[in-house]
């Protein structure tokens, strides 16, 4: 057989990692020290890791992080509240797979909105669809679609990932509109898909935040009574870097 006409049937099959494999094996006198089944499992190998690799890279491209972060690069002591255990199984994604929430609590500086995006890293890698937005962003982006007709396509959009970040919780004053807003996305998601609040406000102010009792009650038993916490504590990791970075004299 002609090694082009292969080639070209392996561009046409989208098998593109498959496809440079070969070629190296066939410029490499190496392989040839291989048996067939041998070369053929590290072409397939090298095509799934590709296409794994893609796939992350999409999944991460669509989560649109605020920031690059990864559990790896946090730094996890109890001085911040972190214990290392917890989070790593937080990075596994069971509790993603279990249709449960996670609330991350904390002062301005302590880096939560760090530690929600490599939670969404991590979710991204076990192969979960991931959307971070500031609070605020996601209440202006539905009041726009309330006026374009495109509310209910963005609100079946958003109960399908499967895990919605949402940043800056509580930190703005919300109407009686957004509230109903916010109520329609979580009731849409509840007990089929995940959701991450990061607030600088602990947990038992969030209630008078909203100016409808009713609703309030709707939404935080929507959100609180199936949740995770991670409480962080210590001095602002902003302050922490600053310092860091300072030169001595």
């Amino acid at each position: 057989m002609l090694i082009q006409p292969l080639l070209d049937k392996l561009t046409q099959l989208r098998l593109p990692a498959f496809r440079e494999g070969l070629k190296e094996q066939l410029n490499n006198p190496k392989y040839a020290e291989l048996s067939f089944e041998e070369r053929l499992a590290l072409l397939v190998d090298l095509q799934c890791t590709s296409r794994d690799d893609k796939r992350l890279q999409r999944l991460v491209k669509q989560a649109a992080f605020s920031q690059p972060a990864c559990i790896e690069a946090l730094e996890i002591s109890p001085a911040r509240g972190l214990d290392r255990r917890f989070i790593l199984e937080l990075g596994q994604g069971n509790w993603i797979d279990q249709h449960l929430n996670t609330l991350v609590i904390g002062p301005t500086g302590s880096g939560k909105s760090f530690i929600s995006c490599a939670l969404g890293l991590s979710a991204c890698r076990t192969n979960h669809s991931v959307r971070y937005f500031r609070t605020s962003r996601l209440l202006f982006q539905l009041a726009r679609s309330h006026l374009d007709d495109s509310y209910p396509t963005l609100l079946a959009g958003l109960a399908k990932i499967d895990l919605l970040i949402l940043d800056d919780w509580m930190r703005d004053p919300i109407s009686a509109s957004e509230t109903r807003d916010l109520l329609e996305i979580l009731d849409d998601r509840f007990g089929r898909v995940s959701t991450l609040v990061v607030s600088q406000l602990p947990v038992a102010e969030w209630f008078s935040q909203f100016p409808n009792p009713t609703l309030a009650d709707a939404i935080l038993d929507r959100l609180i009574h199936n949740a995770y916490r991670l409480n962080l504590t210590g001095d602002s990791q902003r302050k922490v870097r600053a310092a860091a970075t300072m030169p001595t004299t």
